[in-house]
């Protein structure tokens, strides 16, 4: 089978199983676990790769599935992510009624896409006509959240980052893997649906900021505390303070929320806990602008006698996309999304621990517009399953094809003059370096 015809059988394999595949997301849109705690959407992923043959590792990062579908050589290895976290967002419609978790991160068609690209692999046989392995990487907790419970899992030993891939880099699991890519969610106008490419992603810093006053009656003796909710107001209105000095091209952003800002409403607050990220578009850029918010979250203290004590935690990198993936990417896209569906975006404000990855080894995340509705909000919908379900697994898996077809020389052209942003030795010591 030549390399297009290879392209041709699994593209082909991926429409057939399109309600296979769907229904796969939908099962993991209907059980939505947030991240660390993904129990069983891993036993989901087990069972469907038990159910292809496909062998595996687990426990990466908890809850992390590693499957592998061997190639004729295992020289080299391409790996395909699927984040297996949601997010909170209460009152989406399908958000768990305890825990308030929801998929309008999009995580469940990340997975379908994964679990697509195993199905016509394994339909096609292609593995014998690949002269590398495939690896299907279902990770852990990409979303940031829950700070403290993160930070308290850190100190009992549980994790040592708060990101699933950074877990899995410290834990080894990416060691053998050579490239990789994933998609992610995003909205669109287009009603057919379009697929975004290279654009990067800011890092960020983590924050846990705690305020320390003193108690007192509010209404009798206001006089003799020292009041910690002032104290949280006037640090957050000196970053907003410093806004006018972000410059354009570092795409700041600093998005506080409190956690716990006083007990009872007839006593001077005395403590109060934050939680934010100050995000930026380089690692430079990301280390200045959080120590000129952290002077000005401590000067809030200083200006009413109250204490700041703030606890710098590793976040993410930026993300930046590999250009020869992401052209291989796009000259497959054309067939599939048709060139008026292909587009390059700017910088994006968000991130991903998909950035961590990107200092490691060559990756593409392309942006699959398939959505209407806000990203993390009550009005995230799929209205474009084809494109969500068929139209991106088939590229993914052609650029797979690309990569690995033969004696996989696809993958040494890239891997030809490469240079990882950073060793798996730098990334560590970058790491231990946020504090």
């Amino acid at each position: 089978m030549t390399k297009e015809e290879l392209k041709k059988a699994v593209c082909e394999a991926i429409e057939k199983r399109f309600d296979d595949i769907k229904a796969f997301g939908e099962s993991i849109f209907a059980e939505p676990e947030l991240g660390y705690k993904e129990y069983k959407t891993s036993a989901k992923v087990k069972k469907a790769f038990d159910e292809l043959g496909i062998s595996y590792t687990d426990g990466w990062g908890i809850n992390g599935v590693k499957g592998r579908m061997k190639g004729t050589k295992s020289d080299r290895t391409v790996a395909v992510f699927g984040e297996l976290d949601a997010l909170v967002c209460r009152n989406h419609p399908g958000a768990d009624e305890t825990t308030g978790a929801a998929h309008c991160c999009g995580h469940y068609v990340q997975m379908a896409n994964l679990m697509a690209v195993a199905m016509a692999l394994h339909d096609t046989d292609a593995m014998k006509y690949l002269g590398g392995d495939v690896v299907l990487f279902a990770v852990p907790a990409e979303e940031c959240i829950e700070i403290e419970y993160r930070n308290s899992l850190r100190n009992k030993g549980k994790i040592h980052f708060f990101g699933g891939k950074e877990e899995i880099i410290y834990q080894g699991g990416f060691d053998d893997i050579d490239a990789a890519m994933q998609m992610h969610v995003t909205t669109t106008d287009d009603p057919q649906g379009e697929i975004q490419l290279g654009s990067p992603c800011d890092g960020f810093i983590s924050k846990l900021v705690e305020y320390h006053g003193k108690a007192a009656h509010a209404a009798a003796a206001p006089h003799d505390g020292i009041n910690a909710l002032n104290a949280a107001m006037l640090g957050l209105m000196g970053v907003n303070a410093l806004r006018e000095t972000f410059r354009e091209e570092d795409y700041v952003r600093f998005h506080p929320i409190i956690t716990s800002g006083g007990d009872l409403v007839n006593v001077v607050p005395d403590h109060v806990r934050m939680e934010s990220y100050v995000r930026a578009a380089s690692v430079e850029a990301i280390k200045e602008y959080n120590a000129s918010v952290d002077r000005a979250l401590q000067a809030g203290a200083m200006a009413v006698g109250a204490t700041c004590e703030i606890q710098n935690l590793p976040g993410y990198l930026p993300m930046r996309q590999d250009t020869k993936l992401t052209k291989l990417l796009e000259e497959n896209c054309q067939s599939i999304f048709g060139a008026e569906h292909i587009r390059y975006t700017p910088q994006d404000t968000g991130s991903t621990d998909m950035g961590d990855v990107s200092h490691l080894m060559p990756i593409i995340h392309p942006w699959v517009g398939c959505v209407h509705g806000a990203l993390h909000s009550v009005d995230f919908t799929l209205f474009e399953e084809k494109t969500a379900y068929t139209k991106t697994p088939q590229a993914l898996a052609c650029v797979l094809i690309d990569l690995l077809y033969g004696d996989a020389q696809g993958i040494e052209d890239l891997l030809d003059g490469y240079k990882p942003l950073m060793t798996k030795e730098e990334y560590l010591e970058y790491m231990a370096s946020i504090k």
